[in-house]
């Protein structure tokens, strides 16, 4: 049975070779992008069965607009993916306040505008599936990242209560983790002018790596695109999809040291409830 998809940030990366397997198999698809021109030879090929509207996801009520417009021509969408976003790499200090504000539009605030636009019409049809498409840098954290995991752990916080507000209108979620993977993530990354007083700290180590093209990507593209239409296909997928070695190693650790802290200050949390009487 075919689906029809609507996916932002399609222009390259996993978004584009999301659009690629799925229309190969026969699905439809509506697919953002900034520029149209960057899907003109997948228009040729599918014509009708892809659907190319421009999006700039910091833009809310062209967010809107947009989604009316994919649900219109359509008429049923079963699976929405928000993967619109990008790396923006430097210290927190070293960020400017225009790269700041652009991050949180683009990674956080896009995404939700999109999610909550889509509500009301996977209501009207009885239900489907919202997609998220975050990154181990969701549930774990890398100096000089900050404000990119501010953006992806907020918007994982967003996905798991909105999830539950809609369940029994249907609907569910898939958040999507990807560990490093070799797609234009890195080559796409912003920077901050780097400030020398970072240059022997961790933040200064990772940007050496990042530019000698030396941090691991283990992650396969097309190995995570297909775990993600498989896992879009299932009935009841588990809420997140972990995705490559890095990304389970990252977060395993990381889940482990934040539940070891946590019991080990297990009697200060009890002694601060109300004294009974």
């Amino acid at each position: 049975m075919t689906k029809n998809w609507l996916i932002t940030g399609t222009s390259s990366g996993l978004g584009r070779l999301l659009v690629e397997r799925l229309l190969a198999r026969g699905d439809r698809v509506a697919a953002t992008v900034r520029q149209a021109a960057v899907l003109d030879d997948l228009a040729a090929q599918y014509g009708e069965r892809l659907r190319v509207l421009t999006l700039d996801v910091t833009d809310a009520n062209a967010v809107r607009e947009t989604v009316a417009r994919a649900f219109a021509a359509m008429g049923r969408i079963d699976v929405v993916v928000s993967n619109a976003g990008y790396g923006l790499f430097g210290a927190a200090e070293e960020v400017t306040d225009e790269q700041l504000d652009k991050q949180i539009a683009t990674n956080l605030t896009g995404s939700i505008q999109l999610i909550r636009a889509s509500l009301p019409y996977l209501r009207a049809q009885g239900g489907g599936r919202i997609v998220q498409v975050s990154s181990e840098g969701g549930q774990c954290v890398y100096p000089g990242f900050s404000l990119y995991h501010a953006t992806k752990w907020g918007i994982e916080g967003f996905v798991e209560a909105v999830a539950l507000e809609v369940a029994p209108f249907g609907i569910d979620f898939i958040i999507v983790e990807p560990g490093p993977t070799e797609t234009s993530f890195g080559s796409n990354l912003v920077s901050p002018e780097p400030m020398p007083v970072y240059d022997a700290t961790p933040v200064g180590e990772l940007r050496r790596r990042i530019g000698a093209d030396a941090f691991a990507r283990l992650g396969d593209a097309g190995k995570t695109v297909d775990a993600m239409i498989v896992a879009s296909d299932a009935e009841r997928p588990a809420r997140r999809l972990t995705l490559g070695s890095s990304a389970y190693q990252s977060i395993s650790k990381a889940l482990a040291v934040r539940l070891a802290e946590l019991e080990a200050q297990k009697s200060v949390a009890l002694e601060a409830d109300v004294a009974e009487s």
